[in-house]
């Protein structure tokens, strides 16, 4: 015998601001949820994913580099002398002085007071000396520069002509006009920032340190005035000499392209420049 089973929906009324309220916190919920997920997606992309950026120092170990980098086998670069013969450190270091650095000389010498035999107070006289040398390093500083342009004039000519000749010194041409910018603080400036990385808001922050006012957007106005005056005709010329040769050679470093249509962040590039 069948049965037929009818079911109804049970209709509750409620007021229309309550069913409001109800809506609105339904999608505000909603959206948290939504929010939560997608946090979710992004640790576990961070945690398990590949990634484009990779370095061995985090938070935690960035400067700790001094531990990781020390090595108590590596000795000081020289010879000890054991029982009247040499023998090396376990392990020999690359560190060296180059010879043509400037050597400043500091003579320690006794006292004048203290240059008489304890035993027979005759005065001692030099016999020897050992010599240590130390590594100096001298940071960079700052001074002004005045350039003043003498005027000449001849007093004969004053007294008892009519025309007084002038004539000024000869002053070369500053590397930007009207700007206090040298040649010495354009190339530190460049060398700082294209071969030590260092970014030109940290050199602004170290001349600041300094009590000089330097702004980034003046340095980068700087390259780009002297990179267009001064360099871009030595770049010329280096291109015309080169254009003439029977071979250029290539470096074909590859690269790694973070964002390109269609490749991903792994993919490998050659770079090529064309001239």
């Amino acid at each position: 015998m069948e049965s037929n089973t009818t079911t109804t929906k049970e209709m509750i009324s409620i007021p229309r601001d309550e069913y409001e309220a109800l809506k609105a916190q339904n999608k505000e919920l909603a959206q948290q949820v939504q929010w939560l997920m997608e946090q979710m997606r992004l640790s576990k992309q961070k945690q398990f994913g590949s990634s484009s950026e990779k370095s061995k120092y985090d938070t935690l170990n960035l400067f700790n580099e001094a531990e990781a980098t020390t090595d108590q086998r590596i000795a000081e670069p020289e010879l000890s002398e054991v029982q009247n013969y040499h023998r090396k450190k376990m392990r020999e270091s690359n560190d060296k002085l180059p010879n043509d650095l400037p050597v400043e000389i500091i003579e320690h010498f006794l006292p004048a007071d203290e240059q008489e035999c304890p035993e027979c107070g005759t005065e001692m006289h030099i016999m020897g000396k050992e010599i240590r040398r130390e590594l100096k390093i001298i940071p960079a500083k700052a001074i002004i520069v005045e350039h003043i342009d003498y005027v000449y004039a001849c007093r004969d000519c004053e007294r008892n002509g009519d025309n007084v000749p002038i004539i000024k010194a000869p002053m070369g041409k500053p590397v930007i006009k009207k700007s206090f910018a040298s040649p010495e603080a354009v190339a530190h400036i460049m060398t700082q920032k294209f071969a030590n990385g260092l970014p030109l808001y940290r050199q602004e922050q170290d001349f600041n340190r300094m009590g000089i006012r330097l702004s980034r957007q003046t340095m980068s106005n700087w390259f780009i005035r002297c990179a267009e005056d001064w360099l871009e005709p030595i770049y010329n010329n280096l291109r015309e000499i080169l254009c003439v040769q029977p071979v250029i050679h290539a470096d074909e470093t590859v690269l790694q392209v973070l964002k390109e249509p269609g490749k991903s962040a792994q993919s490998k590039r050659k770079l090529y420049v064309a001239i």
